[in-house]
């Protein structure tokens, strides 16, 4: 019983996560700022979420286990990847707009 009481609790505060991160990164600037609110949706959110499965359904654990390796390994190159290509198409743009007189 008490089980299920914490999994759902992490349930909730991971789906929290979630919601707050949609709204950042909807109310967010730049494209910046927004890549740091889905950041968190992805590390808190989502632990938070996969952590309640596995007190839900403890028999998943290795899966989950996989998934969250997979995760925490994969957002950060993504996030990187997505920041970077913003940066070279600001650059790229000032250098279009730039005057050679």
């Amino acid at each position: 019983m008490l089980q299920e009481i914490f999994g759902v609790g992490l349930l909730v505060f991971g789906s929290f996560f979630c919601a707050i991160g949609v709204v950042g990164v909807l109310r967010m600037p730049d494209v910046y700022t927004r890549l740091h609110a889905s950041g968190k949706v992805a590390t808190l959110g989502l632990f938070g979420l996969l952590t309640g499965a596995v007190f839900l359904m403890p028999s998943t654990f290795l899966k989950i286990l996989a998934l969250g390796l997979f995760i925490l390994l994969t957002s950060p190159v993504a996030t990187h990847a997505v920041a970077a290509s913003e940066y070279r198409s600001i650059e790229k743009a000032e250098e279009e707009n730039k005057d050679d007189s």
